[in-house]
C-alpha cells in the first residue's frame, strides 16, 4: 500500500487507503506529526485516533470533549475556539471531529488528514449498535453527558436523523475542501470502509494490534 500526498484527480476516483500519487515512507515519518481525523458520525475516529495517538506517542485531542458542556450544552464558539487553540498549542497532536468553526485552527497546520468516508449503511448500523449500547450501560461521555434510548432514536434531533442527513453533504463538503489550493500541503488518507481502515492501519503500524 503506497502514500503520498494529495492528487490533482478527483477525490472520488481514489482507491480506499490510499493517497496518491505513492511516496515513501509513508504519512508518519515526520517527526512532528499533525493529524485531523474526520467522518461520519460513528465512523470510528475517535477509536483509531486513540491507536494512533498510543502508538505514535503523540497527544489526542477529542474535538467533542471540548464542545459539550454538562445537559449537552455546546459550548460558546468563542470559547469552543480558545480550548481547541490551548489543546493544539504543540507541534505534535492528533484531533478528532467535523466542527467546521475550529476547522481553520486545525487543517492549515495538520500534516496529514484522514478521513473516514464509508457507507451510509455501516454508518445507520453503528449508531443504532452504538446508541443502543450506550442507553443500556448508562456510558458517561463527556462532562457527564450520557445518551438516551429517546434522544437517540426517538428525536427529531437524533443523532440518527443527524446521521442520515448529514452524510452525503458532508461526503460533498469535504471533496470540495480538499481540492482548494490552501490544503494541497496536506497528506490525505481517504478510507472507505471499516476494512480498508484495518488494512491501512496495519500497513503503517506494522507492530501495532489492530482491531
Amino acid at each position: 500500500m503506497s502514500f503520498g500526498r494529495r492528487s490533482t484527480r478527483p477525490l472520488h476516483r481514489w482507491r480506499s487507503g490510499t493517497a496518491l500519487p505513492a511516496r515513501e515512507p509513508g504519512p508518519f515519518a515526520d517527526s512532528t506529526p499533525r493529524i485531523a481525523v474526520v467522518g461520519d458520525t460513528c465512523s470510528g475516529k475517535t477509536t483509531l485516533s486513540r491507536q494512533l495517538s498510543l502508538a505514535l506517542g503523540i497527544p489526542h485531542v477529542e474535538l467533542d470533549a471540548l464542545h459539550w458542556e454538562p445537559n449537552w450544552t455546546m459550548a460558546e464558539t468563542d470559547v469552543f475556539r480558545k480550548r481547541v487553540g490551548e489543546a493544539l498549542k504543540g507541534d505534535r497532536w492528533l484531533a478528532d471531529g467535523n466542527y467546521s468553526k475550529v476547522r481553520d485552527l486545525i487543517w492549515p497546520r495538520a500534516t496529514t488528514l484522514i478521513w473516514l468516508d464509508y457507507p451510509l449503511g455501516i454508518i445507520v448500523w453503528r449508531v443504532l449498535w452504538r446508541t443502543l449500547v450506550r442507553s443500556i450501560t448508562k456510558e458517561e461521555l463527556w462532562n457527564g453527558n450520557r445518551e438516551g434510548f429517546r434522544a437517540g432514536f426517538l428525536s427529531r434531533d437524533s443523532l440518527l436523523v443527524w446521521a442520515v442527513e448529514t452524510h452525503r453533504r458532508r461526503r460533498r463538503r469535504y471533496a470540495a475542501l480538499l481540492a482548494r489550493p490552501e490544503y494541497s500541503h496536506l497528506m490525505v488518507v481517504r478510507l472507505r470502509s471499516p476494512r480498508a481502515t484495518r488494512e491501512w492501519l496495519s500497513g503503517v503500524l506494522p507492530s501495532q494490534p489492530v482491531r
